[in-house]
């Protein structure tokens, strides 16, 4: 962990939005947290939203990204506030330019879980510790 999901309106998906480079940027973010997200823990992901409604509907061009942050439990308040204040930062740096184009809704949402009711199997941690140690 930390999974980073991103929510994005189908009328975002232009060139320049350069959602790849969101996703890299969102990575690297997280990496350079200090060691708070071990490498080989982080994931993000869009899920393009097809079919959505902001406000009343009435301006086509509204959109909206939604950043859910999803980590488990075992890091301090003061490292989840630190990691979130500088992911929306970055989020509303990396979409300033549609934020001046069109109606655009930006937020973002940490949900902290317990480890109890998960599973997970992954060779990733013990690959990029490797390649720290080197």
């Amino acid at each position: 962990m930390p999974h980073l999901i991103y929510e994005i309106t189908a009328n975002l998906d232009v060139p320049d939005t350069d959602i790849p480079g969101l996703l890299r940027k969102s990575n690297q973010l997280l990496i350079a947290q200090g060691g708070v997200f071990p490498t080989g823990g982080i994931r993000s992901r869009v899920h393009w939203l097809r079919d959505w409604c902001v406000a009343d509907g009435s301006q086509p061009t509204d959109a909206f990204v939604h950043a859910t942050l999803k980590v488990g439990a075992g890091r301090t308040q003061a490292q989840l506030q630190q990691a979130c204040d500088a992911l929306f930062a970055m989020l509303g740096t990396h979409f300033a330019a549609e934020f001046e184009r069109r109606g655009l809704a930006l937020s973002m949402e940490l949900s902290e879980f317990s480890e109890a009711g998960t599973w997970k199997k992954n060779n990733l941690h013990a690959r990029y510790k490797k390649a720290a140690d080197a």
